[in-house]
């Protein structure tokens, strides 16, 4: 930096200079460790159900109004589908044999963007920090719009009973947390603790203009539209259908969405068709430090 720059730092006050410097991107990704297998390889897993190179293991429908969980092995695919009308998804994900390793929202977001697609990965909370999945298609790619709104949304993180009290003063337990609560406790031998922030699957969001809040608009998803993942290790995943449907009214906000149906749909990959690649299951971190104790 130019003397005659640093002399002219000097005079602004910390505002001044803020308000003067361009965004920095916080974390580089181009430095991230690359996808075990290449890119290449992650390219063709887009087709590789349509090529036939994958074979459909599990089918399930989560019923409206309500979540469902299923077990994905490290090198399936699972994916979310928009079956009978526009309707968004609220997904939770674990380490199926460690549960406290759980997908971590806040990370993913820092690392890719506010809103996910092909290509990001979804991160566990440390002091595991790894890809627990991969998008490996997403039908929508929506991009953002002129309002900033995107799909797939890691910012929101899901409606809940004790929101809806304080906004309405009355309970109400069909909710995404209380859905995937329920699922969590009656099905899978967690707690209400396990259930953490989500990736709000066909979800279209973003922060106003003017006010810097949190917005939605009517989900793009049409039927047959879907997102796509592999599975970087062992899973326990989760997801509820929104009581708000596409999200096209406001939570708490009075009137009674239309709510839909999604399916899942599992599938096993060719025998090899990973391994060829390179690709292997994800390992949790290295750091091997005390946190300076």
């Amino acid at each position: 930096m130019s003397s005659s720059v640093e002399e002219e730092k000097k005079d602004l006050s910390r505002k001044e200079i803020t308000r003067r410097t361009k965004p920095i991107t916080c974390y580089a990704v181009e430095k991230l460790p690359p996808k075990l297998g290449g890119e290449e390889l992650y390219t063709s897993l887009r087709t590789a159900v349509s090529d036939g190179r994958a074979t459909l293991l599990n089918k399930l429908e989560i019923p409206p109004r309500d979540a469902k969980s299923w077990k994905v092995k490290s090198g399936q695919l699972w994916r979310i589908v928009c079956t009978h009308g526009p309707q968004v998804a609220d997904m939770n994900c674990w380490n199926m044999h460690n549960p406290q390793e759980r997908f971590y929202s806040s990370k993913t977001r820092q690392i890719h963007a506010t809103h996910l697609t092909t290509g990001d990965r979804l991160w566990s909370n440390m002091p595991y920090l790894r890809p627990l999945a991969t998008i490996t298609e997403d039908t929508i790619a929506y991009g953002f719009d002129e309002d900033g709104a995107g799909v797939h949304d890691v910012i929101g993180s899901r409606c809940d009973p004790y929101t809806h009290r304080l906004l309405t003063n009355e309970d109400y337990n069909n909710c995404c947390h209380s859905n995937l609560t329920r699922t969590a406790m009656k099905d899978d031998g967690l707690c209400e603790m396990d259930v953490h922030d989500v990736l709000n699957v066909f979800m279209c969001t973003g922060f106003t203009r003017d006010t810097n809040q949190y917005f939605t608009k009517p989900s793009p998803v049409e039927v047959g539209d879907y997102i796509e993942f592999l599975a970087e290790t062992d899973l326990l995943v989760s997801a509820s259908t929104c009581p708000q449907g596409d999200v096209s009214l406001a939570c708490g906000g009075g009137g009674e969405p239309v709510v839909y149906p999604l399916g899942v749909e599992i599938y096993k990959l060719e025998d090899g068709y990973l391994e060829r690649s390179g690709w292997s299951p994800s390992v949790v971190s290295k750091y091997a430090g005390n946190h300076g104790l």
